[in-house]
């Protein structure tokens, strides 16, 4: 079985790429992030024609996670149980199901845009919420993972240049210990191989020729279970698809499983 995570920067424009993608890559299940649509506007009738049922939400413009499978999606769950509001609103950033085998979460971790501001408090809060939300599942029997765009970098190697990051988010202490908290709950950090070079970067800025330089993050995260750490025999960050013209900045990481 292969499980992809994929943060598109906006469905609508990634859509020729992600269909394609699809098809070559030979997909199960994806979890994507920052669809940037409403419910009405996700492409569900192009995805049901490559035979993959879809779940999604999203709200408008910005954010949005959804949940693409050919094996299936039962007890779907949209949002967070117990998240927190920003502005009065639930964010669309989160959602559930089971997958044939593998019961997945697909999330869009809050950014935090700066230490100082409401919304890192906000992205810690939802990460707390996160953690509680995980519990039973992170301790059953069967697969189990959340995958995603965690907007946290775990280790200073995955970043291109921690000085460069000093007093920024996505490095803060704070921020990683809400990832040791989802460790603590039973989830492993499934790091995938490079493609090229010798760290798995996921993600790279538009600007400053960031990508041909390598100059990247590894934010895009999957954290599954004892069950699914143990069926993973392989995990890589599709690089190649980072590539060209109207990509993403970021790529697919994918997981194969034996289940």
């Amino acid at each position: 079985m292969r499980i992809a995570t994929w943060n598109v920067n906006s469905i609508t424009a990634r859509l020729p790429r992600l269909l394609a993608w699809l098809e070559s890559s030979g997909t199960d299940v994806l979890c994507i992030q920052e669809t940037k649509c409403t419910a009405e506007q996700f492409p569900t009738e192009q995805l049901r024609a490559l035979g993959y049922e879809s779940v999604v939400n999203a709200t408008g413009r910005w954010n949005g996670v959804a949940l693409v499978s050919r094996v299936g999606l039962a007890d779907v769950v949209t949002g967070l149980p117990g998240g927190p509001e920003y502005d009065g609103l639930e964010e669309p950033r989160a959602i559930s199901a089971t997958c044939g085998p593998v019961r997945v979460w697909s999330v869009y971790v809050p950014n935090g845009r700066e230490v100082a501001h409401e919304h890192y408090a906000y992205k810690l809060r939802w990460l707390e919420a996160l953690k509680a939300a995980v519990g039973d599942d992170a301790a059953a029997d069967r697969p189990f993972a959340v995958l995603g765009d965690y907007n946290i970098a775990p280790t200073d190697d995955d970043v291109w240049d921690i000085a460069l990051f000093e007093g920024a988010t996505h490095v803060t202490e704070p921020e990683r210990a809400a990832l040791a908290g989802l460790r603590e709950a039973g989830l492993t950090d499934v790091v995938p191989r490079p493609l090229k070079y010798d760290h798995p970067y996921t993600y790279w800025d538009y600007r400053q020729l960031c990508f041909p330089k390598n100059k990247g993050m590894r934010i895009d995260l999957v954290y599954g279970n004892k069950p699914f750490a143990e069926a993973v025999t392989d995990s890589y960050v599709d690089r190649e698809e980072r590539k060209g013209k109207g990509a993403s900045d970021h790529a697919p990481v994918v997981v194969d499983l034996d289940v």
